[in-house]
């Protein structure tokens, strides 16, 4: 039976409508974005099947299209759908940054790089460039690959800060394990890029740590 056929007030547009989006299942959800099942199969069906066989919605929000079973019923179309959904989160994230002060509203600062590095396969080194109200003006990735000594240039971090005119930085990265913990390079490199950033009078105001369910402060350890 196709959603059309269902009763109405069980129809995922209906429910969204009369009780808001909380009263949604993940299934649902989707099945409102995709609009149609493939043969057979409802669009809310198709959805438990993908949940079902990635084991949740994050794994299926962030596998590759490669990764779909074949006759799934999610396509390059729909593929394009989810990856979309997921860029507006983030881009909405980024909006409520820049109004607000990230000082102000640390959480937002975290949401917002988890958001962006959670779940990459590999590390990105990205910083957030402030103006001396510590508004942010925007945000940079700059270094791809393990972090360590070679990889991450101060001189690079130094010449983005200044073309910008910022007065303050936040450095960010992800560890793809998952695990949020600072390693000795992080500490490290930390301390080399507060220390060039202070010879032009630009402050670093902290230095996180993306990991899978956590953002670890380095200027929280006392490490900054």
């Amino acid at each position: 039976m196709g959603i059309r056929e269902w009763p109405q007030g069980e129809r995922p547009q209906d429910k969204l409508l009369q009780h808001g989006t909380q009263t949604l299942s993940n299934a649902e959800l989707l099945a409102i974005l995709w609009r149609t099942g493939i043969r057979g199969r409802s669009a809310v069906s198709v959805a438990q099947g993908l949940l079902s066989h990635f084991g949740g919605l994050r794994a299926l929000l962030v596998a590759p299209s490669h990764a779909y079973p074949r006759g799934c019923g999610l396509g390059a179309a729909r593929h394009a759908q989810l990856q979309a959904v997921v860029e507006i989160g983030r881009r909405q994230l980024m909006e409520t940054l820049q109004r607000g002060n990230p000082l102000e509203n640390p959480r937002a600062t975290r949401d917002y790089l988890r958001a962006r590095l959670r779940d990459l396969p590999h590390e990105l080194f990205c910083c957030l460039l402030l103006d001396n109200r510590h508004r942010v003006i925007s945000f940079n990735e700059l270094f791809r690959g393990t972090i360590d000594g070679a990889s991450v240039h101060p001189r690079e971090v130094v010449k983005l800060a200044l073309e910008a005119n910022s007065a303050a930085v936040i450095l960010a990265h992800n560890h793809p394990s998952g695990v949020a913990e600072p390693s000795r390079a992080d500490e490290l490199i930390t301390r080399r890029l507060r220390d060039a950033l202070s010879l032009v009078d630009i402050r670093l105001l902290d230095h996180f740590v993306v990991g899978d369910s956590c953002c670890v402060s380095l200027a929280e350890r006392g490490l900054i």
